[in-house]
């Protein structure tokens, strides 16, 4: 076993033996040069999310909005029932699967658990948050989360489940692992488990699925990136999104991403959600977000969660009910990819 270098390093994102590190203070990270193995990474956040950050975009000098959307919306109350409809209803092509398991990834204070809150308030009809979003990067909560959607009061639970983990990101050497995260969508992950660098999940781990089904595994990842810090993240994080996404990939599991705070980048959206898509610094800042997780634009939709506000309103909720739309339609995707063959009933010939 080669020395570690003690040496303080860089803020960053990488993946590493993170207990191998004999430097681990807080504003230190392990660069890939550092590790013994290829398989932790460096992550100190949890599912429990800082939802009210320091401001750290500033507004550019404002743009001409385009004439006409860049993609097609409906923002009225027609188009929002119709979309709760589509979610209430829709259950896996595959009739082994009863629900879609959709795991969010991304770093803490992108929005993730306030995404999961959001989209229940819309069922709810008013604004609650379900999945508990912290005040700080440190949160007291760094635990697999399984939150299935709830329809509206008197209906059945919608096909969804949204998956909360620990932020990917930065700080003391303790969190999310790479293993953990394929232990995850592979279902061996039980619901509950504590991450812990040092402690990955293994066989010998309290509730262990050794066997896991379908309806354990995820079905599709959706990565949650701030559109207020793509400037700002580490310069490594886009590496470690990359080969995130190409060990996902080899599990043949689909991949969405989330923009959140787009109103904290534009003024205008701020003030009218409708204008999302007609304005260029959120399509621009969508090619960024697409550049930092080496993914399409057509992969990646944007959103504006509920934090401050005590009311629901109706344009804010058909953007984010098509993002939920959207990841349902990769979701079941792999259900559609590992329906079971049948090959029908045997026929005697009689010869």
């Amino acid at each position: 076993m080669r020395k570690i270098r003690e040496e303080r390093r860089p803020v960053g994102f990488s993946f590493g033996l993170a207990q191998a590190v004999k430097d681990p203070t807080p504003a230190a990270f392990a660069t890939a040069e550092d590790v013994i193995s290829p398989f932790t990474l460096c992550s100190n956040v949890s599912s429990t999310e800082k939802e009210k950050n320091t401001p750290t975009y500033t507004f550019p000098a404002p743009q001409p909005k385009l004439e006409s959307q860049w993609r097609e919306m409906e923002w009225t109350e027609e188009q929002k029932a119709s979309l709760m409809k589509t979610i209430s209803s829709y259950r896996p092509s595959c009739h082994e699967g009863t629900q879609a398991r959709v795991l969010l990834l991304g770093p803490v204070g992108s929005g993730k658990s306030s995404f999961i809150s959001s989209v229940q308030s819309v069922f709810n009809g008013r604004v609650t948050n379900r999945a508990m979003v912290g005040t700080s990067s440190t949160s007291f909560t760094k635990k697999l989360q399984s939150f299935n959607i709830h329809g509206q009061k008197g209906e059945d639970p919608t096909g969804l489940v949204l998956c909360d983990i620990v932020g990917l990101g930065g700080g003391e050497m303790t969190g999310l692992t790479l293993h953990d995260i394929l232990s995850v969508i592979k279902g061996h992950a039980p619901e509950g488990h504590k991450f812990s660098p040092d402690q990955p999940v293994r066989s010998e781990t309290v509730g262990y699925v050794k066997k896991p089904g379908l309806k354990d595994k995820i079905h599709c990842v959706a990565f949650v990136v701030d559109a207020s810090k793509i400037l700002t993240y580490p310069k490594g994080l886009s590496t470690t999104f990359r080969l995130l996404r190409k060990h996902i990939s080899d599990l043949d599991i689909h991949q969405v991403a989330l923009l959140t705070q787009i109103d904290q980048i534009c003024p205008e959206t701020a003030k009218d959600v409708t204008r999302v898509y007609k304005s260029r610094i959120i399509r621009d800042m969508m090619n960024k977000a697409g550049d930092l997780l080496g993914m399409s634009t057509s992969y990646i939709v944007p959103v504006k969660n509920y934090s401050s506000e005590l009311d629901l309103n109706v344009n804010n909720d058909v953007l984010l009910l098509r993002a939920v739309d959207h990841i349902l339609q990769y979701a079941d995707l792999y259900f559609q990819d590992n329906a079971p063959q049948h090959t029908g009933p045997k026929i005697d010939l009689g010869v």
